[in-house]
């Protein structure tokens, strides 16, 4: 079982043992290439990281600042390894990446924390490493989803700055960014992109939102196929909004629907809305249906961890692409007839953010 990667390298019986919520995630491609639960990273505290896989093989355990850089450039940190766990302390850099080299075949395989440990953040999370089209993973370091983060420190920020973020594409409503004004651009030097529209919560939301905020997910495309740095997108909690355009650039790049849903759900898990908002008087901001929208939910609720799934436990996404099928009959047709991302956008972006 082999997995070619843009570099001419393969990989060979190598899997992991993933965190919770991670564990469903397969790959998906042709019947004699697919390989189950890549290895993962984890935080177990500020300066420990702990990097699990399985597999007969040993392994030689590389790092770098760089989610792309070639072995020959990355510090080699463990050779031989056959243990199935790293840990790797006192992280340099700040955000390592990476590289697992099997003995037996060279082949590799790159790998970074999915959550950014930011001491007042939300839900800030890198999108790479996910299966994709063409037996490919998506890249680590160019495409980031999360929410907000109206609260982070001097320190968070300093973290960011390192991302190279080149965009910050801004879903909320006008109401919102009101409130809380996008700090990231001034603090990293990330072009912002944002469309104004009045704060609504609607019915059917992640229905209705594929064409309400087709404008919003818009820009989110055409900020990826400019391919000038890093990308991230958001809207207030880094859940909803943000779900549904991470599931479309996901798509887009060939990820299958189950590892998207899985991507959802985490939301579950890395959100933290102690940092996201704090309750305000509506009487102290009149006519801004956020503030009222965000006064009529008890502070149990506001502040409590959030529950992704419907009554009948399903992921509320579902809803997104039950939609997207009925009305346009699959991913592809929503993307070109609303979002004007057709086949030559749809192969652009696979060639920058797919490896």
């Amino acid at each position: 079982m082999r997995l070619n990667t843009p570099r001419g390298t393969t990989l060979s019986r190598l899997s992991c043992c993933v965190i919770a919520l991670m564990s469903a995630m397969l790959w998906r491609g042709a019947a004699d290439a697919q390989v189950e639960d890549p290895p993962v990273v984890e935080r177990l505290g500020p300066d420990h990281l702990r990097l699990r896989w399985s597999g007969p093989d040993a392994l030689d355990i590389y790092v770098s600042a760089q989610s792309d850089a070639p072995l020959g450039q990355a510090r080699l940190v463990a050779a031989g390894d056959a243990a199935g766990v790293y840990d790797f302390r006192r992280p340099t850099p700040r955000r390592p990446y990476f590289i697992l080299r099997d003995r037996s075949d060279n082949s590799l395989w790159r790998v970074a924390e999915r959550v950014l440990p930011l001491e007042q953040g939300s839900n800030f999370r890198d999108l790479g490493g996910y299966p994709a089209a063409d037996h490919k993973h998506v890249r680590w370091g160019l495409i980031y989803r999360t929410a907000a983060n109206p609260m982070l420190t001097d320190g968070d920020f300093g973290y960011v700055r390192q991302l190279g973020l080149k965009a910050d594409v801004d879903l909320r409503a006008t109401d919102e960014r009101t409130i809380y004004p996008d700090a990231l651009p001034a603090r990293t030097g990330a072009r912002y992109v944002a469309d104004d529209y009045k704060f609504s919560a609607p019915d059917d939301a992640y229905r209705v939102w594929l064409t309400s905020l087709a404008p919003q997910f818009r820009a989110v495309f055409q900020a990826l196929l400019r391919n000038d740095g890093a990308v991230s997108f958001h809207c207030s909690a880094g859940q909803d909004r943000t779900g549904i355009a991470a599931a479309l650039v996901l798509s887009a790049l060939g990820v299958p629907r189950n590892v998207i849903i899985d991507d959802y759900l985490l939301s579950m898990r890395y959100r933290r809305p102690r940092f996201e908002f704090r309750k305000l008087d509506p009487a102290a901001y009149p006519g801004n249906g956020y503030v009222a929208f965000l006064a009529s939910i008890p502070a149990s609720e506001l502040f409590a961890q959030p529950d992704l799934y419907d009554a009948n436990r399903v992921p509320y996404l579902e809803q997104t692409f039950e939609e997207i099928d009925r009305r346009w009959g699959d991913t592809p047709n929503y993307l070109q007839q609303e979002l004007g991302v057709g086949p030559a956008e749809i192969a652009k972006l696979r060639a920058i953010y797919l490896e």
